[in-house]
């Protein structure tokens, strides 16, 4: 496929666009698309790449580009750099990365700084980039050739992007932190359109409509300890375990979340996540996710079938899916039921 016919078929590709990408700028969910139609040029022997792959990515690294334009040929400007690594600790960086293209793509003929929308390392790209808009050039900020140059990177040594473990091993081999890949599988989830007739709101009626339509609404908001009533976000409080408060955050934490959902059907729940697993029908562990309903509370615990022991509760969509607020420096999100670990049962309310 030619690049100019490439282009013409991620436009005219309206798959995702179900609310799924609604934060997604047009020209840069272009981009992505694109890419995929391209990568069996460039990698014949990679499997399962898809649009919210690229985006999942994007998102983390620079929020799909916000605050930028991004010109009909692709072109971002002004440039996305990151902070330069020079091994001081600013912008969290301790170890140094010396120039490797004497400047061309960051404007530092010293040091590296991360590029472009996907954050390529001048050195990355020199091996990984690619030409996504047929212009005869390989620019990490034209959002064509990074989404691209991403894909390649991403397929490696022929993977199949479409296996779980080994899109977890693509992505941390892009960024070799597990928090990272954690929020970018996040993303690529949330970005996956449901199948066909299987959109939980879509499907759902009245009240568990009501509670889902409310808890979605909230997405992108963030994590705040202790954030959160029947009214909405709040500012929340001092300290959750690992140290980090809510004072400052308005927003909502995993309780603070149902509460509020639930209340828009005048459904008061207790506070704490522990204390909502003793409200309605309880549904076991043991019954899998097969036993839930879109609208089901989902709860984990440390220990099971300790209910004393649960600390975190959602609120689940089907297809293993729920609506969530994680932990404390991300927002409010759909994550699949799996990626948290001591799935303690559900509950019934509706």
């Amino acid at each position: 496929m030619s690049a100019v016919a490439a282009f013409q078929a991620a436009r005219q590709d309206g798959s995702g666009l179900d609310g799924t990408a609604a934060d997604i700028p047009a020209r840069m969910l272009t981009a992505y698309k694109r890419a995929v139609t391209l990568i069996g040029r460039e990698s014949p022997g990679c499997s399962g790449m898809r649009w919210p792959v690229l985006a999942g990515i994007a998102k983390i690294e620079s929020n799909h580009a916000a605050g930028r334009s991004v010109s009909t040929a692709g072109d971002v400007r002004p440039r996305i750099l990151g902070p330069r690594l020079d091994g001081s600790g600013a912008g969290g960086n301790t170890t140094a990365f010396p120039d490797s293209d004497r400047g061309r793509w960051d404007g530092d003929a010293a040091f590296e700084r991360a590029v472009g929308p996907f954050q390529f390392l001048p050195s990355t790209w020199a091996g990984s980039g690619r030409d996504g808009n047929g212009d005869g050039r390989r620019d990490p900020h034209n959002a064509d050739d990074a989404a691209l140059g991403a894909a390649v990177y991403l397929c490696g040594d022929e993977r199949d992007l479409g296996d779980r473990g080994e899109l977890e091993a693509a992505l941390y081999a892009y960024n070799r932190s597990r928090s990272y890949v954690a929020d970018v599988l996040s993303w690529i989830d949330q970005y996956t359109p449901a199948p066909a007739g299987a959109s939980p709101v879509g499907l759902a009626a009245g009240k568990v409509r009501t509670v889902l339509r409310a808890a979605l609404a909230q997405r992108g908001l963030p994590y705040s300890w202790g954030g959160g009533t029947a009214d909405g976000p709040a500012t929340g409080s001092c300290c959750s375990p690992s140290g980090r408060s809510g004072e400052r955050i308005r927003g909502f934490d995993c309780s603070g979340l149902t509460t509020y959902a639930f209340a828009q059907v005048g459904i008061p729940l207790p506070r704490t996540a522990d204390a909502q697993a003793g409200v309605g029908r309880r549904i076991p562990a043991a019954a899998g996710l097969g036993a839930l309903r879109p609208g089901d509370l989902v709860f984990f615990g440390y220990l099971p079938g300790s209910d004393a022991s649960i600390h975190h509760v959602g609120i689940y969509l089907g297809n293993g899916r729920m609506i969530n607020a994680p932990r404390p420096g991300t927002v409010v999100r759909i994550d699949p039921v799996n990626s948290m670990p001591g799935y303690a049962g559900g509950a019934r309310l509706l």
